[in-house]
């Protein structure tokens, strides 16, 4: 399956975003493939994020990093540079973007 995913960076932090992008750690690519996803690609206009990934199961491959140390680090090194956070939707489900055509 294809997810997309929307978030935000904020302003200011545009550039420690993309910094963090250009060394992710590779213990947590290991782990995000492990997990499932066979690819996953992030595209910035502005302070907009789109993400693209494909994984057989997103909300397994959520469970299956939940509690590894390596992306609890990432994620609260994320937190301080999102406005906006792409794993949960506001009712605290697996969330993605909804398909609106498709060729």
């Amino acid at each position: 399956m294809r997810v997309a995913l929307h978030t935000r960076v904020r302003p200011d932090r545009i550039d420690a975003y993309e910094a963090a992008h250009r060394e992710v750690p590779a213990e947590l690519t290991t782990a995000i493939r492990a997990a499932g996803a066979t690819s996953w690609t992030i595209w910035r206009s502005g302070t907009d994020l789109f993400h693209l990934l494909e994984t057989d199961d997103y909300a397994a491959l959520l469970a299956a990093l939940e509690t590894l140390p390596v992306n609890i680090t990432w994620q609260a090194r994320m937190a301080d540079l999102l406005d906006v956070v792409h794993d949960y939707s506001s009712e605290g489900t697996a969330a993605g973007l909804p398909v609106v055509w498709q060729l």
